[in-house]
């Protein structure tokens, strides 16, 4: 069989058919047909990778590519036009108003975030593409259901890199039939990827900037060769010049520490640098080593600092593989965010936010994250101390870093102490990021402090980690299901039950995530299969096919 078709099976909303165009399906249809193939063969190897790790093997620097390493001579092709300077990037959801505060931020780059900072929802992967085709064009506006009207007022707005969703996630409101003839939900990368790439990549370029990217979750060198293949392609498709199409890895997941340089070699045509994605990589150590014993506990979220040893080893090792080789590097996010109704909070987070920057460029970092246009100032001020009128920092070689797979591995030297308000906290935080999750929020202000995806994903893993290994807390209570069990239940009484809340359900989430035998991958391939996908709407469906 050599042809793909695409069934929208989601509802055609206003202005749906702007995004989802015959020709841009047909592309979309077309990836599916040339790499959808591949990118099962990788999720098959990460089940594999898994099993071999909860079999006692341990992540180790790769024999096989050991030339890759010590070839001192490759480089990687580097930033692209508007990617010099990124000593501040602003993260966000790509919903209207938050594209307009964040084009309107003053930040150098904006994370226009369709994976950890959205939900899923069919409507805000839709019209999250519509804010950005409107947003490429100078022409989105939006007036909030109380009359505000948010326009891009700024004079110089800042260098979009989209991020779509990860090769473990599906879009189920399109679907394509294989070579087989098997009806499948279309990979979500695939789709985020080929839609916004499509539609603006010669409008970015015209304009002076380029399609950019953030590439989420990778754990390993093949998963960068794929999207490398698809960058090609893509170039040769749109009649772009190889090359045009830049990628940030977020190096995020614990296998991938120990392939950084792998990583980009395989993408060194197309690579503009690497992220240290803090959180999802605590939580990937997490889920990796969950049943390797006491030695692999971690302590209270809270305690969970950038100083810790291992952690340090990571970030370390990351400026150093990055200058190296003439990527970018670029610093995680802090999460403590201002309370405009509270100037001591405030006061708090701007003093936590400007010493983790400090860190990160005194490191050399060549930019970092905020996740809110307050925290602008403070970040940035720590980054020109340091840079100066220079746009990064990639002449500084950290040839004084020696970063050893023992260093990466020394989990144990964050201790494992876990307190009881540390359990309740994490209970607390998961079921109220879950509900908001389940009404299309995908990152939440919750005590102060900014919540996506990759933060919950901590909470319950710790919860899951400290049930099955019956970690006794310093107050001497052992964690079992029965703990968490009776506090999940005072965390739901103290919770306001409004119309819109889905609390029921995010407490049958939570208990799936969280409290049963086996441990989902990732909260939100259940929570989307169960709650986030819309009823298929036959009439509105539309078939393609691409040779």
């Amino acid at each position: 069989m050599n042809t793909h078709q695409l069934t929208i099976a989601g509802p055609m909303r206003r202005r749906y058919d702007e995004i989802l165009t015959p020709d841009a399906l047909a592309f979309v249809a077309e990836l599916h047909r040339r790499f959808a193939g591949t990118r099962h063969e990788r999720l098959a190897d990460r089940m594999r990778a898994r099993y071999d790790l909860g079999n006692g093997r341990d992540l180790r620097f790769l024999p096989e590519t050991a030339d890759v390493r010590e070839d001192d001579s490759w480089r990687v092709a580097g930033a692209g036009p508007g990617l010099d300077d990124r000593r501040i990037e602003i993260t966000g959801p790509t919903d209207p108003k938050m594209t307009i505060n964040a084009l309107n931020s003053g930040a150098n780059v904006w994370l226009a975030d369709l994976e950890d900072a959205t939900s899923p929802t069919w409507a805000n992967i839709i019209e999250g593409q519509l804010s950005l085709f409107d947003a490429i064009r100078e022409r989105l506006e939006f007036t909030s259901p109380e009359g505000k009207e948010y326009r891009v007022t700024a004079e110089r707005t800042p260098t979009i890199v989209m991020r779509p969703r990860g090769w473990h996630l599906v879009e189920k409101h399109i679907e394509y039939t294989d070579r087989s003839g098997l009806r499948l939900a279309a990979s979500a990368s695939l789709v985020d990827f080929g839609l916004y790439a499509f539609h603006n990549a010669a409008e970015l370029v015209a304009r002076g900037r380029g399609p950019y990217f953030y590439l989420p979750k990778l754990e390993n060198h093949r998963e960068a060769r794929l999207w490398n293949d698809i960058f090609t392609f893509t170039e040769q498709r749109l009649g772009l010049d190889h090359g045009t199409i830049r990628a940030t890895v977020l190096i995020e997941t614990f296998p991938a520490a120990f392939e950084m340089e792998e990583i980009l070699f395989e993408l060194r045509d197309h690579c503009a640098g690497l992220n240290a994605g803090r959180w999802d990589y605590v939580f990937s150590i997490i889920k990796n080593y969950r049943g390797r014993g006491q030695w692999f506990v971690l302590p209270d979220r809270d305690r969970i600092l950038m100083t810790l040893p291992f952690m340090r080893a990571y970030t370390e090792l990351l400026v150093k593989t990055c200058h190296q080789r003439g990527a970018h590097a670029i610093g995680g996010m802090s999460a403590f965010i201002p309370n405009r109704r509270d100037p001591e909070v405030t006061e708090r987070a701007l003093e936590r936010v400007a010493a983790d920057k400090r860190r990160e460029a005194g490191d050399g970092f060549d930019g970092s994250w905020v996740a809110h246009p307050d925290l602008i100032p403070v970040a940035r001020a720590e980054f020109d101390a340091v840079l100066g009128d220079r746009p990064n920092q990639l002449d500084r070689r950290r040839d004084d870093v020696h970063v050893t797979a023992r260093d990466l591995l020394d989990v144990r030297s964050a201790g494992g102490e876990v307190t009881l308000a540390g359990v309740r906290a994490n209970i607390a935080i998961t079921v109220r990021y879950l509900d908001s999750w389940l009404r299309g929020i995908g990152a939440a202000a919750i005590d102060n402090l900014m919540e996506d995806a990759a933060t919950a994903e901590i909470s319950r893993s710790q919860l899951w980690q400290w049930i099955h290994h019956d970690h006794v807390t310093v107050e001497g209570e052992t964690i079992t299901r029965g703990l968490v069990e009776g506090m999940l239940a005072e965390v739901l009484a103290s919770l306001p039950h409004a119309p819109s809340s889905r609390l029921a359900e995010a407490e049958e989430l939570f208990r799936t995530v969280t409290l049963h035998e086996d441990f989902p991958t990732f909260l939100t391939v259940p929570g989307y299969t169960r709650y986030l996908v819309e009823p298929t709407e036959v009439t509105q469906a539309e078939d393609v096919r691409a040779a």
